[in-house]
């Protein structure tokens, strides 16, 4: 659509685009953490369809992978914005007195699960105890597998280690094996035959908020108004991507990553939708990247429980509620 439709569609459903729709656009580059996927698809959407463009914004999608360093580019001013992961990463910036901080919360749970066979007595969370392989990568051992001794109870010698290739769980019924939601169940279905019995750890007290918005204290401090056009921007553009046409979005993340599969996309779309990854809790009164006091509290708690972070650490400094928690786009989901 042009510009000047988008201004007026966008005034006529309040979403407040203000005196700054009318002047040049402001070029902002934001790096993510992977290369393009579904699970990016909210930002994708808003460059797609011209919510950026409506926020006065020119955005620059800059795809993660395993050579980019989009959060170091970021944390030294080459990039704007960043698609953080976990709160792990920003209670850490805090320890290491790196000058960043989490302006939204795009994903409400982590897509992170297990996964078992069905049939061989692992049905249950807490049936993976008996489990001696279990499958994870060495981040899962340092972070989420912390949680789950310090919560439930695993031991250390149930670890084997994953080198995301499916093939060895497939083979081996006994195993469980780390994933994400939105895309392992279905790449394991496809290449074993069977679908796996599916756990996703947020939903057994792994609190974490994720696929975070950060940027730089500065920003915050010297261009508020840039930190919040962006937030509410991308905010809308996760409305449209899960309730609305996102046939360009997918179209974009298939550009940028020309190995990505309609099914695959289309599959992410709908586990997102199903588990309430984006859109669940608190967004329901909020409005989607929403984050409060009580839930990072929460996960702290239990981090430091965990042994993660020591209990004086102030987390407090890892996020601000400022640009958050103000109801954008809740009239789209309708």
């Amino acid at each position: 659509m042009r510009r000047s439709a988008w201004i007026a569609g966008a005034a006529a459903i309040g979403l407040g685009t203000g005196a700054w729709a009318q002047q040049p656009l402001t070029e902002v580059t934001f790096g993510t953490n992977w290369i393009a996927q579904g699970e990016h698809g909210g930002y994708y959407q808003a460059l797609a369809d011209g919510t950026y463009e409506t926020y006065g914004l020119k955005v620059t999608i800059v795809p993660g992978g395993p050579r980019a360093s989009n959060r170091m580019l970021m944390t030294v001013g080459k990039l704007d914005f960043y698609m953080g992961g976990s709160l792990i990463q920003a209670f850490s910036a805090v320890e290491k007195d790196i000058p960043t901080i989490v302006v939204a919360a795009h994903f409400q749970k982590e897509p992170q699960v297990l996964l078992s066979h069905p049939g061989q007595g692992l049905d249950t969370f807490l049936d993976l105890k008996t489990s001696n392989d279990i499958l994870l990568s060495k981040d899962g051992v340092a972070t989420f597998f912390q949680w789950m001794k310090a919560e439930y109870g695993f031991k250390d010698e149930q670890v084997k280690p994953f080198g995301f290739n499916p093939a060895p769980f497939i083979a081996d019924k006994a195993a469980v094996q780390q994933g994400y939601v939105t895309s392992d169940p279905l790449t394991i279905e496809k290449a074993g035959g069977f679908r796996p019995k599916v756990f996703l750890l947020a939903d057994y007290g792994f609190s974490t908020y994720s696929t975070t918005v950060e940027t730089r204290r500065e920003t915050v401090e010297k261009n508020p108004d840039l930190v919040q056009r962006f937030v509410d921007a991308s905010t809308i553009g996760w409305y449209h991507y899960l309730y609305g046409d996102n046939t360009k979005a997918k179209e974009l993340i298939k550009r940028d990553n020309p190995e990505m599969t309609d099914e695959l996309l289309g599959y992410s779309q709908a586990k997102m939708k199903e588990y309430g990854i984006v859109d669940s809790g608190d967004t329901q009164t909020l409005g989607i990247g929403a984050m409060t006091d009580a839930r990072m509290k929460d996960f702290f708690d239990k981090m430091v429980k965990a042994g993660l972070f020591k209990p004086d650490l102030d987390y407090r400094k890892a996020y601000t509620l400022r640009f958050v928690n103000k109801g954008v786009g809740l009239t789209l989901k309708k």
